[in-house]
């Protein structure tokens, strides 16, 4: 079987490379494998398991020699500019990506996509649901979990809808732009990736910058980043928070002058997920204005896993699992979000982000009696640590133990009954786990064990 790609302007059997045999790799192998094409994989994994009829490109210098290839198809994760630095002359029209692949073959144009800091995955799953909830037939794919590619797989139709939670990672050269695109709350994240803000903007623009007229743009009005995001699309903006798009009236979700339930209703907890029901909504009501479903989704939906992810009472004491927060402004969201005096867990691998606004919202919420201890862990503990004596913040232990059991065990402690122990590192997973979900999973056990 011939397939046709665009992007080298070919009809032929190929050389194909797939950089990185995670997730995407292993989608992007299971569309090419019943082709005429030859496949190789390039892992930095020598221990892969090696299939029937499949190259491959192990070990230390997998991302050399690449001129060879006809199509070199990346993982989200993998920064093309190593690609270039390790292949000089290397024409990059050979490069592209998975999600450049789907956009390119897919049968439908009702594509959704949401970016942002944080909130994607949340806002993601919420417009999905509310599609499905009002009859639409729509697939969630993307940096949530399951890669988009495979969706060419299912039979996708022309009036199907696809969700997608899209990363700076899968649109840094991303050459197309969603029917309708979300901007979320835009803050600075992935530096030690992009080396720079401007180069993580120029990444996320790219979820408008291949928009028409008839597109659409839902950006969040309050934050600028999001706003400037935004301004770059050729298509209709409309912000949400403020009309026309969602907002909050006298504690109620309204939007067209029209009510969607009461705040107290929602099944979220905390002002930032009333942001992302509002982006949702927003998005949803480009397409369908069908208010019960929309308010079955809100008032049902408690949350996606390692995402303030309420794990039950222990004693008078609750427990929530935010592992997924890896950014400090993440962090600071569930902070606001718990509404009692907390033992907080925060620190992980240390990306040298700005840790002020975090910082201050720590010492706010102590002074609000809402602090009862902060547990620092991790790598980041160390430049913290220093951070908070320097403001004069000083309610924090540093723990150094790499065990979860321990770290539970040394929160539960330091918590009063009616407390709540939560776990918002604020930063990355890879000094002590292999990734955020390992990372939540570990706390889910440890508390389990109490």
């Amino acid at each position: 079987m011939a397939i046709f790609i665009d992007l080298i302007g070919i009809i032929k059997p190929m050389k194909i490379a797939i950089l990185g045999y995670g997730l995407e790799g292993e989608a992007v192998l299971s569309y090419f494998k019943q082709s005429d094409n030859t496949i190789t994989i390039c892992d930095q994994d020598e221990d892969l398991i090696k299939l029937n009829n499949i190259n491959y490109h192990l070990g230390e210098g997998y991302l050399k020699d690449l001129i060879q290839f006809d199509l070199i198809i990346r993982s989200p994760g993998l920064n093309p500019k190593l690609i270039y630095d390790q292949n000089p002359g290397l024409d990059k029209t050979k490069v592209t990506s998975s999600t450049n692949l789907f956009f390119k073959l897919t049968p439908t144009k009702n594509v959704i996509g949401i970016t942002g800091t944080k909130g994607k995955g949340t806002t993601s799953t919420l417009i999905h649901k509310m599609l499905v909830e009002s009859g639409k037939k729509s697939y969630l794919a993307g940096n949530i979990g399951i890669p988009a590619i495979s969706l060419l797989g299912v039979n996708l139709n022309p009036d199907d809808y696809v969700v997608l939670e899209m990363s700076s990672f899968q649109l840094s050269d991303c050459n197309y732009s969603p029917h309708i695109a979300v901007c979320l709350m835009v803050t600075q994240d992935h530096l030690d990736w992009h080396g720079q803000i401007q180069d993580y903007l120029t990444s996320k623009k790219n979820i408008v910058s291949h928009q028409t007229k008839d597109d659409f743009v839902v950006y969040l009005a309050s934050n600028e980043r999001s706003k400037m995001l935004a301004e770059s699309s050729l298509g209709t903006k409309i912000p949400y928070f403020q009309k026309p798009g969602a907002q909050i009236i006298e504690q109620s979700i309204v939007i067209d002058d029209q009510v969607i339930c009461s705040v107290d209703e929602v099944g979220l907890i905390g002002i930032h997920n009333l942001e992302n029901i509002c982006a949702a909504i927003t998005c949803v009501w480009q397409v369908s204005k069908n208010k019960p479903a929309i308010k079955k989704v809100i008032t049902s939906f408690t949350g996606l896993k390692n995402r303030l992810e309420f794990l039950g009472d222990k004693e008078g004491i609750k427990y929530y699992n935010d592992s997924f927060a890896s950014a400090p402004d993440a962090a600071m969201a569930a902070i606001r979000a718990i509404p009692s005096a907390k033992v907080v867990i925060i620190g992980g691998f240390d990306r040298g982000l700005d840790l002020k606004y975090i910082i201050d919202e720590v010492i706010n919420e102590d002074k609000k009696g809402l602090i009862r201890k902060i547990l620092l862990i991790g790598a980041s503990s160390k430049r913290l640590s220093q951070e908070m004596s320097d403001k004069g913040f000083s309610n924090f232990e540093i723990d150094e133990s790499k065990n979860m059991d321990e770290i539970v065990n040394t929160a539960t402690k330091l918590a009063d009954s009616g407390d709540t122990v939560l776990l918002s590192p604020g930063f990355a997973s890879f000094d002590m786990f292999k990734n955020f979900e390992v990372r939540g999973q570990a706390f889910v056990d440890a508390v389990a064990k109490l």
